[in-house]
């Protein structure tokens, strides 16, 4: 029995609920499962960094409790989770990487932790990071380095590196980070799971440390949060359960906007790009969005190559000065006049078409310290609020994953979904690593 146990946790949040909620296994079980897994791989792989083992326990009893006499439990019944450690947890460390928060412990959960819990879901640890939420490298001095699952010698990518590892060796189902350039991209890229940096407004921020410091505030416009998990099939449900508006983020939209998600196949016009001008992709990111290319087209959607017209990074260097003490108000104000002309030339480019893939990096996971911001090709979207699905879709010679995103108009965060389920099924998804 324990041996199936220890199986359900590689399944998806999705069927480890089902399960739940059919009798195959108990919360309690599972949690049990999760927490074993824990101790057996955090020690090689340094992704959680803290557990509360003691309520998740009582959680699961309550839900066990629920399921037996016939109440409603949620979507997520039973399913353990983590969170990033910018994301504030109730009674829970979060120390996001910086020496004077190790003792800070929240009074109240952000917004995205209760509404997880809301779907009987069950809060099981919180995640590494670099030092306030923001980096390339999980790295800090409170919590040292994040490994990546695959290969030791490199990174987990950043900044929800944590998250990304933990999911990818099923120390959590499933869970919430956070992203301002690539933060869920990069990291669901290097280690081969799932991710949506869904579009700005539908998330609420309440409760989130941005990587200045700001709690809930959306002082950058880039700052997004976002699920994670093995299967884009869960991605929708979870975006479905943490969307929405509350009291404390009025940053939100109190609707959803009437769009098309669901354009045919054989309609959809799809943009592929290879290359950000900056860093040139390895043959294996070329062949891996070449296969995806040749999945849609085999699918009836209209594929062809077409770059952006501006890949925005001198304007991002910009912003990244803007955080400093530097600049002056006149500066910061032809910033924002850049931006906002950015946003209107490359939606003005984007009218022509549906849907864009292109790779979430140059490589897969680079060794430790060596990653470039400018080997990125996720900062467009953070700068124009397009919703960004990452599925992985190839393996390099070393066994590496890699990821491509799909990238969608705005609140159309579904159709990339739905898009980025198609190159799962057909270009494998997520794959179990070796465990030590």
């Amino acid at each position: 029995m324990e041996l199936l146990h220890m199986e359900l946790i590689w399944k998806s949040a999705l069927d480890q609920a089902n399960a739940v909620v059919d009798g195959e296994i108990s919360a309690t079980e599972l949690v049990h499962a999760h927490l074993k897994q824990i101790e057996s791989q955090n020690p090689f792989i340094n992704a959680v960094v803290q557990t509360d083992s003691d309520q998740a326990l009582h959680r699961a009893g309550q839900i066990d409790r629920a399921i037996r006499a016939g109440e409603s439990v949620g979507p997520l019944a039973g399913v353990p989770f983590t969170v990033k450690d910018n994301i504030e947890t109730a009674d829970m460390i979060s120390a996001i990487g910086v020496p004077d928060r190790r003792r800070t412990v929240p009074d109240q959960d952000a917004t995205v932790v209760n509404r997880m819990k809301a779907a009987g879901a069950i809060l099981i640890g919180k995640t590494n990071c670099p030092p306030w939420g923001g980096g390339l490298e999980t790295d800090n001095p409170v919590y040292g380095q994040t490994v990546n699952p695959y290969d030791s010698a490199r990174t987990a990518g950043g900044s929800s590196g944590g998250q990304a590892a933990a999911i990818a060796t099923a120390m959590s189902a499933c869970g919430i980070g956070t992203d301002s350039g690539g933060s869920l991209r990069y990291p669901a890229h290097a280690c081969g799971i799932a991710t949506i940096n869904p579009t700005p407004g539908r998330v609420p921020l309440t409760g989130i440390l941005d990587d200045m410091g700001n709690l809930g505030v959306r002082r950058d416009p880039r700052t997004q949060a976002g699920p994670m998990a093995r299967s884009v099939a869960d991605l929708s449900t979870l975006l479905k359960v943490i969307s929405g508006p509350d009291t404390g983020d009025p940053g939100v939209i109190p609707f959803t906007p009437q769009v098309q998600e669901t354009i045919a196949p054989d309609e959809l016009r799809i943009a592929v790009q290879l290359d950000n001008g900056e860093v040139a992709p390895s043959r294996e990111t070329i062949a891996t969005v070449q296969a995806a290319a040749q999945v849609l087209s085999e699918n009836r959607a209209a594929v062809s190559n077409a770059e952006l017209p501006d890949e925005g990074m001198s304007l991002i260097k910009g912003i990244w000065r803007s955080y400093g003490d530097e600049m002056s108000a006149k500066e910061l104000y032809e910033i924002l006049g850049a931006w906002d002309q950015y946003r209107r030339r490359l939606s003005t480019w984007f009218a022509s078409y549906d849907l864009i893939i292109r790779p979430v990096n140059a490589t897969p996971a680079p060794v430790h310290g060596t990653t470039t911001p400018d080997a990125l090709y996720t900062v467009p979207f953070s700068l124009t609020g397009w919703p960004a699905v990452v599925v992985r879709c190839g393996t390099s010679a070393e066994g590496l994953p890699i990821g491509l995103q799909v990238i969608a108009h705005p609140w159309q965060d579904r159709l990339a979904m739905r898009v980025a389920m198609t190159l799962e099924h057909h270009l494998g998804g997520w794959h179990k690593p070796a465990l030590r």
